[in-house]
């Protein structure tokens, strides 16, 4: 049976719950994952909500696949990749080797502040949704988003003005 792992955009919570990100005003990746060699992933669901109390613009809400262009981010530590549906389940290993998810400041990670220059793009799932709103994806069995070693899932949002997400992906191995 496939093992399942949780991520957010940000570090475990322990002692206080979970922070927000600022979307910005533009584009900006709120969550990067880099599958490990040899740990290709599905994504099963994915979510966002905002922090948003009037009703505003929509802004754009991407699930993609950016290739092997990553962007810089906040790199998650071990602990911050946990295991979902089994307890019993292997913790991910640390460092830019580490598996199912490469962790480093190119790799996995959280609250991206250099986008690089993608050329090339796959969407898992793309919308427009309001400041206000939160949005769930489950993807029906057998047909989950796929990402394959090496190349870069994301979690984007553009917004013509910056409001607070959680977002976090499921995906299995």
């Amino acid at each position: 049976m496939a093992k399942t792992y949780l991520v957010y955009n940000g570090p475990m919570v322990t002692t206080v719950g979970p922070v927000s990100v600022t979307t910005s005003a533009g584009l900006k990746t709120l969550l990067q994952l880099k599958p490990a060699a040899n740990f290709p992933i599905k994504v099963i669901e994915w979510g966002i909500s905002f922090d948003g109390s009037a009703a505003a613009t929509p802004g754009k809400v991407e699930l993609i696949d950016t290739g092997t262009v990553f962007g810089t981010v906040t790199a998650f530590a071990a602990a911050d990749v946990f295991p979902f549906d089994d307890p019993n389940a292997p913790a991910n290993t640390a460092g830019t080797s580490g598996v199912p998810l490469n962790l480093g400041t190119s790799a996995s990670g959280y609250t991206c502040t250099s986008e690089g220059t993608v050329t090339a793009t796959r969407y898992g799932d793309v919308q427009l949704l309001p400041p206000t709103a939160p949005y769930v994806k489950q993807f029906p069995l057998g047909r989950e988003f796929g990402v394959v070693p090496g190349n870069c899932l994301r979690v984007r949002t553009t917004f013509a003005v910056a409001i607070n997400a959680l977002c976090y992906v499921l995906f299995e191995i």
